[in-house]
């Protein structure tokens, strides 16, 4: 795979890299993500989006990656490689600082490879080992100093030097009481001269101090003199921290000795940590563009859905304004689009989206696309965007666009996307467009893949006419003539020269003079497609109404369905009532049994029985309640009864409007003949059959064909 720099520049690739680069936390790590170019095989490029796809995943996750920053021991690799050097304390540091931090993340994408496969499989390779950091940390502190139990000899050294340094205070202290008690000393008493604490001697008496002259006042009144006791011990300190210089240098030898054969692994930490920081600052800038990872196919299968241009995204959501998704497709029955209507309404920008998207993808970079995107990987990516005269070659923007196209022909192939934004523009509108048309021909017999924008008819007419070329357009609202930054698929765009110049108050009487200067099959060809896409648009809104209405039968749905169960435990209820009042009835059966025995035989001991005996039956059901209790029931279930019965009438009342509406019998729909005119559904313009083939129906409209699916058109008048 090779993209040119130029196309590089083109779609500002550069920009995504300073934007993406801004993530790193380390300088390497930066320097690194700026040098992103798109792979040249494609299964670094798979293995690359893998990484930092797992890297993006980290972020929703509990189990977050370690921290992965460091400081540069570039210069210590250099330094380890060269025999008899050392390294410095705050070398070691950053070498147990790096060894750490590369231990901890390959650790732990060990223990958790389930979640992170691709990045553990990066680093299952690369060796951990706490032999360093042991060696390291048995040497030097945590404040970058050497221990004073590093050696026998240091710890002695060190030793000494305290006890020297004690003497030394305790003789300066000595002579500073003495010749104060002589009031020879200044009433500072004491300073410090080269780092040695020295007696601040009145002129006068310096003869009369034993001891070295180290110096004097500005004035001239004082002289620092250093004890003759203290002199001594000072020249012994010098000594014994020259032996201890010399013994933690010697220490830090031997440690570089033991650190040496370790500098390939050492050189594998920066590199992986470096590595590490571009995966994350890709994971990051991809979070916050919405970047997925899209589904990448072998076969010239292109289909971006809800595309976002990510420069744009970035900068509209700083402003609170919103981006435009755009949906394209291509494949190899649909392999260029020729993209035409009037300026402003997001022609270059969908074109920059296409280019920007397919090289950071190549670059190993999440885009921001609908997870149902399918993407393929094309060797070249040529592109032609923007005016690109060249002042210091002096050549105009056409001859470099003929340049420019001399080079696509070179290197264009069924592997090629190439895009051009207004295409053959530069020249003569007639010649010029002659030759675009020559290019674009050529371009679809060696079956490369594109995009172009245009306003040239010739251009739009032939991607009518070969089939494997498509028309579409960026769409304008027919009434306000303001964009609608959507691309629609199928459909040439008009440029609305004439419309745009009215809507900005040029008279209409030069419009008519405009137009009477030009051919009149060409201003009725840009009507026509201008007409058409009035229809489109209205179709458009059309659709959405649908949407719309289907998103509220949806909504009612479920509103009857809650319904239908609140109605549920009305029945509940009501079934509780009915056996409640079952058991009333029986009892009250029994009753007139008991009254029609005692009618009949007047035992009125007999009758006393049983009904104390029913009584004492019917009570061991009951529970006691209060009689507010008692009243609350009563209401609620004269409630529950009203309710059942609204309920039910209502359901009733919508099962015989739903019988109704399937009982009423569909219009038939036409069978339409060769010869007929017809138009679609909601559209003004009509036109006649020219041929069916399958469910398709060619129409003719007078200056052009178009074809259009039988269920969409609506009969006008029959073939005579």
């Amino acid at each position: 795979m090779h993209i040119h720099e130029k196309t590089l520049k083109d779609i500002e690739f550069y920009t995504v890299l300073d934007q993406m680069a801004a993530h790193c936390i380390t300088h390497l790590g930066t320097e690194k993500a700026l040098q992103v170019t798109p792979y040249s095989k494609k299964e670094d490029l798979l293995t690359a989006l893998a990484l930092t796809n797992d890297y993006l995943a980290s972020f929703e996750n509990d189990n977050r990656i370690p921290n992965h920053g460091f400081e540069p021991i570039t210069n210590e690799i250099k330094l380890l490689k060269i025999e008899n050097s050392f390294l410095e304390t705050i070398s070691f540091r950053k070498i147990k600082a790096i060894s750490i931090a590369s231990n901890e993340i390959i650790n732990f994408l060990k223990k958790f490879k389930e979640y992170y496969p691709s990045l553990f499989e990066y680093s299952s390779n690369i060796t951990v080992t706490t032999e360093l950091i042991t060696q390291i940390d048995a040497i030097i502190d945590r404040f970058g100093d050497v221990k004073d139990n590093a050696s026998d000899e240091l710890f002695r050294l060190r030793q000494e030097i305290n006890n020297v340094r004690g003497k030394i205070n305790q003789s300066f202290g000595s002579a500073l009481n003495s010749y104060s008690a002589m009031d020879y000393l200044d009433d500072i008493r004491e300073s410090v001269v080269e780092n040695k604490r020295v007696l601040a001697v009145k002129a006068m008496y310096r003869r009369k101090v034993k001891g070295a002259i180290l110096g004097g006042s500005k004035t001239g009144s004082i002289v620092y003199i250093e004890p003759e006791a203290t002199f001594k011990y000072t020249r012994e300190l010098h000594n014994l921290e020259f032996e201890e210089k010399e013994e933690v240098t010697r220490i830090l030898k031997q440690l570089t000795n033991y650190i040496r054969p370790f500098q390939p692994l050492l050189k594998e930490y920066q590199r992986f940590l470096t590595e590490i920081d571009v995966i994350f600052a890709k994971a990051k800038y991809a979070q916050s563009i919405n970047g997925i990872l899209p589904e990448i196919t072998e076969s010239k299968d292109f289909v971006l859905r809800d595309a976002i241009h990510p420069l744009l995204f970035i900068s509209n959501k700083k402003k609170n304004k919103p981006t435009f998704p755009q949906s394209i497709e291509l494949h190899p029955e649909n392999r260029i689009i020729v993209i035409s209507g009037p300026n402003a309404g997001g022609k270059s920008i969908t074109l920059k989206t296409v280019g920007l998207l397919q090289v950071m993808l190549q670059s190993g970079l999440l885009i921001p696309v609908h997870e149902r995107s399918k993407v393929c990987l094309f060797d070249r990516i040529l592109t032609d965007i923007g005016d690109n005269q060249s002042i210091e070659n002096h050549l105009s923007t056409y001859s470099y666009r003929l340049k420019q196209m001399n080079y696509f022909l070179k290197k264009c192939n069924k592997n090629t996307l190439f895009l051009i934004d207004e295409f053959g523009t530069g020249s003569d509108p007639e010649l010029g467009g002659a030759l675009a048309e020559t290019f674009l021909e050529e371009f679809y017999h060696r079956e490369a893949f594109g995009i172009i924008t245009t306003h040239y008819s010739n251009l739009k007419v032939l991607a009518n006419e070969l089939p494997f070329m498509q028309n579409a357009n960026m769409m304008f609202d027919e009434k306000s003539l303001e964009p609608m930054f959507k691309l629609a698929l199928g459909q040439a765009g008009s440029s609305f020269t004439f419309e745009v110049a009215q809507k900005n108050g040029i008279p209409y009487s030069l419009i008519n003079r405009a137009k009477k200067k030009i051919e009149r099959g060409k201003v009725r060809f840009d009507a026509t497609i201008a007409k058409l896409q009035k229809e489109r648009s209205k179709l458009e809104k059309t659709e959405q109404s649908l949407k719309i209405n289907e998103r509220k039968t949806q909504s009612e749905a479920e509103k009857l369905e809650e319904i239908n169960l609140k109605i549920q435990k009305k029945l509940e209820s009501y079934q509780e009532l009915y056996d409640s009042n079952q058991r009333l009835i029986y009892l009250g059966q029994k009753m007139n049994d008991l009254s029609e025995r005692y009618f009949e035989n007047k035992k009125k001991r007999e009758l006393m029985d049983e009904l104390f005996k029913l009584v004492q039956i019917e009570n061991s059901k009951r529970k006691k309640v209060s009689a507010k209790v008692k009243k609350v029931q009563k209401a609620k279930e004269q409630k529950v009864i009203k309710e059942a019965e609204k309920t039910v009438e209502v359901i009733r009342q919508k099962k015989k409007a739903a019988k109704q509406k399937v009982e009423a019998s569909p219009k038939p729909k036409p069978t339409f003949k060769i010869g007929d005119r017809v138009r679609l559904q909601d559209g003004k313009a009509v036109g006649s059959i020219d041929k069916i083939e399958k469910n398709k129906a060619f129409i003719d409209y007078g200056m052009f064909t178009t074809s259009v699916d039988m269920e969409q058109l609506e009969l006008v008048e029959r073939m005579k």
